[in-house]
Order: structure tokens, then sequence, then C-alpha cells
């Protein structure tokens, strides 16, 4: 190895780090403060506490919040694993003209920005006729976690082997039997994948829930804007720290079950 080559790997090693520091500060910084005893916003802490944590089933309306939420990202992923498996099939086994069209279609609120597509649905739902928040959340949320669903899916699909399935009808399976034993097992780990990061996405919407809500219905992301205009405290980095480990449970549970290098592809 010459010397060039030694200081562009030093150089590439030292731009890393400095990325990842600036990326985790703002995390690391944000735990440190939801242990503090001040009630307001001080670092290094005077103290370290819990009353922040101890706190927030007593905070008006945040368990509520976090219900809703949690039960958002958890029918919106349901149905985004179903519509996105049916989806992904269909684009990689169909031969029909505009599949890649379809296909983009399918992962574009991926790449619009969030304000953009929320006011969209708003003005769709409202031309509906749709004045229900739960439903209209429902929907929006849909919307948001089928592209993590579909995207994981299809390139899955375009890795396996069909012909498995064939074979498994051959030897006597029903159709739905063999997609049930053959295909589904195979696709576990493609499940698994958008499952996790589409229930993540779904938790930490804010831009289009923001014009979804009303007084009743109210995501957690939205719940904590609220707090931080009417009583900013440490409260919400303790919500904070929470979404944060449930981030790094997320990644643990794929990291054991399939493994961070397919979980990026």
């Amino acid at each position: 190895m010459t010397a060039t080559d030694r200081i562009v790997r030093v150089s590439s090693w030292i731009v890393a780090t400095g990325v990842v520091l600036f990326l985790l500060l703002p995390l690391v910084i944000t735990v440190v403060v939801s242990f503090s005893a001040s009630s307001i916003y001080s670092l290094p802490p005077p103290e370290w506490s819990l009353r922040w944590y101890e706190g927030l089933a007593r905070k008006s309306g945040f368990v509520d919040a976090v219900w809703l939420s949690v039960n958002l990202a958890v029918v919106s992923t349901l149905i985004s694993l179903v519509l996105g498996t049916a989806g992904a099939i269909a684009v990689v086994r169909g031969r029909f003209p505009g599949r890649e069209a379809i296909a983009t279609f399918a992962v574009s609120p991926l790449m619009m920005p969030g304000l953009v597509v929320g006011v969209a649905m708003l003005q769709f739902f409202r031309e509906l006729g749709l004045r229900d928040a739960y439903a209209g959340l429902l929907l929006a949320h849909v919307i948001v976690t089928l592209p993590f669903i579909m995207r994981t899916l299809l390139a899955a699909l375009e890795a396996f082997d069909f012909s498995l399935v064939d074979a498994a009808r051959t030897l006597g399976y029903h159709p739905v039997r063999a997609v049930l034993k053959v295909l589904a097992p195979n696709l576990a780990p493609a499940f698994l994948t958008g499952g996790l990061f589409a229930f993540l996405a779904s938790m930490d919407n804010y831009p289009i829930s923001i014009f979804l809500t009303d007084a009743r219905n109210k995501t957690l992301p939205i719940k904590m804007l609220q707090y931080l205009e009417e009583q900013p405290d440490p409260t919400l980095a303790a919500i904070s720290s929470g979404l944060i480990l449930l981030a790094i449970i997320v990644l643990v549970i794929g990291s054991r079950t399939v493994g961070l290098n397919r979980m990026v592809q």
C-alpha cells in the first residue's frame, strides 16, 4: 500500500466517523436530556432523574395518542402487506403493458415531499366527502407504508424462482397451498423487513398526519408538536427516547432474523 493509499484510507475513516458523530449526536443529547431532573433543557444535566418517564402516563392525551399511533401503524402495515404482496406479484409475474409505470407509481410517495402528499390527500378526501378522521388517517398511512412493502417485495420476487410454485402444483398442491407452502416462506424475510420499516414510517409520520387529525384523533407526533408549543419540557425528550429505542429494537430484530445486509438491499 502506497503512502497515497494510506492517506486516502485514513481520510475516508475520518470523514465517515465525523458524519456518524454528526448524525448520532442529536440522538445522544436527546436521550441524556430525558434523564435530567431539570424542568428545562439543560446539558449537562444538573441531576439525574426518571421523573419525565414516570410522568408520561399522567400527561393528558399522550396515552391516547400512543394508542392511536400504534393502532394506525399495525393496521396500515397489515393492509399494506396484503395489497403490496398482491401488487408486487402482479408486477413481477404479469405480462401487461405499463408494469414498470405501476411499480414506480406505487413507490412514488417516497419521492414526494410529505407536505405535498398531505395537502393532496386532504383535498382528495374532501372531494370524496370523507369526514371521519380515523378513516382518513388510516388510508393516508396505508399510502405511506405501501411503498416500503412494495419496494422490498419487488426486490425479493425478482430473485425468486417461480418454477418452484409450478413444481408444487404439479405434485398435487392446490394453487393457494402452493403459494403458502413455497412462496410465503421464501418471502418471509421481505415481509419482516418491509413490515418493520412500514411500521416505523407510520409511527413517525408527521407531515401527512397533521392535515388529517382532529380534536379527538391526534397521533403521537402531532401531540408532541402541540405539547412543544404549550409546555416545552424534557417530557418530549423522554418520548423521543422511546421512539429511538423502538427504532433500535426494529434494527435488532431485523439483524437477528434477516441480517442488516439484506434489510438495506
